[in-house]
Formats: structure tokens, C-alpha cells, sequence
């Protein structure tokens, strides 16, 4: 399965409902503070919207209620394999997603055999505080020569600005977050992203 260049992040299904018709094919669910409840729900109804819109969906971190709800991929970061499954999550058949910052955490994503790398933040990023400084472009070609065929996800601090640089570099897919979610018109800004992102598929 090839996965869509351009990977929006969003933190509730009433954004994918927002932003799904408008062409995304591959997006993550990434909810924080929610209780299980709530969190189940905005699962299943992402995972209603995604399969409407034929759309890929990335569940983060919440591997168990992802696999109760049948979904088909899920995100983790490094804190969250100290505790997954990985054998459940591939008993039910999902891919898997891995983030990484360094060199030690890059080989932990590899020894999972994961179906991609997300590295993080190539650029300065005001989502969430972080112990790493961005990374760069040069270790975003790095990563991919480490890689090979496993697709490489950068992140962090992304706009549709700075996006052909990300790619030129060695990344399959490019994520965004804040690019999005913050602009002024979200719509026309995710349908640049869309058209900008169409030619590498």
C-alpha cells in the first residue's frame, strides 16, 4: 500500500469532517485529554468519516481502542512502545507507525518493523514542547538512506512553504498540524496543501 504524501494531523473527527471532502487520503487522529469514552467515540466516527471518503486512517497511541474499533493503522510514539502490544496490533492485522528523534529511538522504530518512521520536528514546532531541537534537512536525508523502501514521515514545524524542501530531501510524506489548524482559512489552506501535494503520488 502507498501511502499519500501529505499526512494532516487533526485532534477530533469533527475536523476529518471538515477537511476530508476536500481530498485528504491519509490522516491521523491524534486526541489528548479525553476521557476513554469520548476517545472511542472520536474513533469509530473518524473511522466512519475516513471509510466514506476513502481516506487512510492513523490512530494515535490509542492502539487498543484502534484495534476494538477495527481500525487499520495506528501511530506510536517512543513512550507508547513501552507499553503496546506489538504483537496484538500485528494479530489484528494493523501497520504501524513509529515517531523517532534520535539515533538510539530511529533503531527501536526499525527492530518494530514498522510500515513507516515519522521524524521529528525537521523545523521549530509550537505543538508541544519537545527535549529535541529541530532536526534539520540533512537528517531527514540522513534517516531516508538509513530507511531504504520504509517510508520516511517528516514532521514538525512543516508548512506548504517549506514542504518541497522536506520532500527534495528524502521525505515520503510530509505531516501537518498547526499549518493547518491555525490558518485563517483552514479549507483553502488544506486544498493548497492538496494541489501542492497531488504530483508526487
Amino acid at each position: 500500500m502507498k501511502l499519500d504524501p501529505f499526512y494532516p494531523i487533526f485532534d477530533s473527527a469533527d475536523w476529518l469532517e471538515r477537511m476530508l471532502p476536500l481530498g485528504v487520503k491519509l490522516v491521523q487522529l491524534r486526541i489528548k485529554d479525553r476521557s476513554e469514552v469520548e476517545t472511542a467515540r472520536e474513533i469509530a466516527r473518524a473511522k466512519a468519516l475516513c471509510a466514506e471518503a476513502g481516506c487512510v486512517l492513523v490512530v494515535n497511541d490509542y492502539w487498543r481502542l484502534a484495534i476494538a474499533e477495527g481500525c487499520g493503522f495506528v501511530h506510536l510514539g517512543q513512550e507508547d512502545l513501552d507499553s503496546a502490544d506489538l504483537a496484538a496490533i500485528r494479530k489484528a492485522g494493523m501497520k504501524l507507525g513509529v515517531s523517532s528523534h534520535d539515533e538510539a529511538e530511529l533503531e527501536r522504530a526499525l527492530a518494530t518493523q514498522p510500515d513507516y518512521v515519522a521524524l521529528g520536528p525537521v523545523y521549530p514546532t509550537i505543538l508541544k514542547a519537545m527535549k529535541w531541537g529541530p532536526q534539520g534537512l540533512e537528517r531527514v536525508t540522513e534517516w531516508k538512506r538509513r530507511l531504504g523502501a520504509i517510508p520516511l514521515v517528516g514532521i514538525g514545524g512543516i508548512s506548504l512553504e517549506r514542504a518541497p524542501g522536506v520532500f527534495e530531501a528524502g521525505a515520503d510524506i510530509v505531516a501537518a498540524v498547526t499549518d493547518i489548524t491555525l490558518n485563517a482559512d483552514p479549507e483553502t489552506r488544506l486544498k493548497a496543501w492538496v494541489e501542492a501535494t497531488r504530483n508526487r503520488i
